[in-house]
């Protein structure tokens, strides 16, 4: 019998193994049975293309708003699935591949396979069927995935162009007949907590770990998790426990995402390996490294979750660099009630491009404004340099009533706020610290 003490540590242990899978999935669900925000709700093995950039009223964690999203859950129970994406230029575009336990496996795009069109053929794990010479064969890590497509928008006149780019990336189910299997229904009438839990239990046997995580798994058996009896079923003492280990995993889960175990330079969170935990499936536009693997187990554990929490479906930093911050130079609060300069004096250094988005907190959604702003970046129409190339940025809840500061204004919520920079195909120089991001100062 375990102690009270261990009891609570495996069940914070058992929140934080299920956590990317059950909101990842949660998600999923969302997507095709309603929508998200301006992405339309699609069947499995459909893409969802919105055709504007996210807004507010697009409520998903740290959506970015430089880029209209494509969007395919894949249930490849029907067997392969052929995806088509057509020749696109010089724009920037990436379909990032994340398996159910949010492993990213897979990029298609300008930097993973380059501008020109192509045919992948997506099958499920273990198939070993033949394919065509010009096809290439993604294999999937678990029968659900989801196909997260992003492509860079330089304006409202530029959306015809991407939507032609949209409707000629296609999904074709081998057998069009099949019909997908989809994700096992939990139990009705539960709990908040005893839900996840069940979903966990259900899903983590439909859509297995890879190998290295299953004695995660079995070391949560004694909590019921591993077994085929529903968790609506099990005894009244270990249902308890559950709803506490929901509660105290929640807490855990919070004091991670507001500390973890990223770097801090200038008040910013380097964020740029949170998504290095997949350790074990390396497929096309992927980079097989040892410098993007997060390999101690308790620290790739809470970075899993974590990662879901705060920015689900973000890719590898070697696709796309994200760095946040909830501090000013001065390590407080950042807060609307306040106005605040961001100096980018060289402006990042990338290969596509980089922006500054606006998030609230705590739910890290986009933040309605006046002007109809959620992201800054050097694409934006009328942004404005100083002498010398760089850009600084007003950050502020209130408008400036300088032109050079209104024409650089990100509009911030009333409260606290999380700006996160994005810089999409980054330079070796963001990662070797040769380029470092300054402070957000206050001003007034």
């Amino acid at each position: 019998m375990a102690t009270v003490g261990a009891v609570d540590r495996l069940g914070i242990e058992a929140y934080l193994v299920g956590f990317p899978l059950v909101f990842n999935l949660d998600q999923v669900t969302r997507y095709v049975t309603s929508g998200v925000g301006s992405n339309p709700a699609a069947d499995w093995n459909t893409f969802s293309h919105a055709r504007q950039l996210a807004t507010p009223a697009d409520t998903f964690v740290t959506i970015n708003n430089d880029t209209v999203y494509s969007m395919a859950q894949i249930d490849l129970s029907v067997g392969p699935v052929r995806l088509h994406v057509p020749e696109v230029g010089d724009r920037y575009y990436v379909l990032q591949f994340v398996d159910a336990w949010t492993d990213n496996f897979a990029y298609v795009g300008k930097r993973g396979t380059g501008p020109g069109p192509g045919d992948f053929l997506l099958v499920p794990p273990g198939w070993d069927g033949e394919v065509a010479d010009e096809v290439a064969v993604i294999r999937f890590p678990t029968r659900v995935g989801s196909i997260v497509g992003r492509w860079a928008v330089s304006g409202d006149d530029d959306l015809a162009v991407v939507h032609a780019l949209q409707d000629a990336t296609t999904l074709t189910p081998a057998d069009e007949s099949a019909v997908p299997v989809g994700l096992p229904p939990i139990e009705p009438d539960l709990s908040e907590g005893l839900a996840f839990f069940e979903k966990m239990r259900l899903w983590s046997q439909a859509f297995p770990p890879a190998p290295r995580d299953q004695p995660l798994l079995a070391a949560v058996a004694e909590l019921g998790l591993t077994g085929d009896v529903p968790v609506g079923r099990l005894a009244s003492p270990t249902q308890d426990r559950l709803e506490a280990a929901y509660a105290s995993g929640g807490a855990a889960l919070d004091r991670i995402e507001h500390s973890g175990n990223s770097p801090k330079v200038n008040g910013w969170t380097l964020t740029l390996h949170v998504f290095d935990y997949n350790l074990d499936y390396f497929e096309v536009g992927t980079v097989d490294s040892d410098e993007w693997k997060l390999t101690d187990p308790k620290i790739r554990l809470a970075e899993r979750a974590a990662a879901a929490l705060g920015g689900l479906w973000g890719n590898h930093g070697y696709e796309a660099a994200y760095v946040m911050t909830y501090v000013d130079s001065d390590d407080h609060q950042l807060d609307g009630t306040n106005t605040y300069r961001l100096r980018l004096s060289p402006t990042p250094p990338v290969g596509g491009f980089w922006s500054l988005t606006m998030y609230d907190v705590p739910n890290f959604f986009l933040v309605d404004n006046e002007i109809g702003r959620y992201s800054i970046g050097d694409r934006t129409p009328g942004i404005t340099a100083d002498p010398d190339g760089g850009i600084t940025i007003t950050i502020s809840n209130t408008e400036p009533t300088d032109a050079h500061e209104r024409a650089n204004w990100l509009p911030a919520p009333a409260g606290p706020f999380r700006p996160v920079l994005r810089m999409y195909i980054p330079d070796p120089a963001i990662f070797d610290g040769s380029y470092q991001i300054p402070p957000i100062e206050r001003v007034r």
